[in-house]
């Protein structure tokens, strides 16, 4: 997938979580949290949800406007 869709990477950057701190509490592997931080997969929305909650973000900010494109 080339298309960048989220920006759970940025999120976690800017709220000083790793993505292995990420995977242990979403209890997902480490190789899952790394695709989805780099586009190469997506979660499911339910998922999303439970990042959004976890890193005390709106669901929106997980996500790459398709505005900006």
């Amino acid at each position: 997938m080339d298309e960048k869709i989220n920006k759970i990477k940025e999120v976690l950057v800017r709220k000083g979580v790793s993505q292995k701190e990420l995977a242990a509490q979403l209890e997902k592997n480490e190789h899952t949290v790394s695709n989805w931080c780099i586009n190469k997969s997506q979660p499911h929305l339910k998922e999303l949800q439970k990042i959004a909650v976890f890193l005390d973000v709106d669901i929106c900010d997980l996500l790459i406007s398709n505005k900006d494109k």
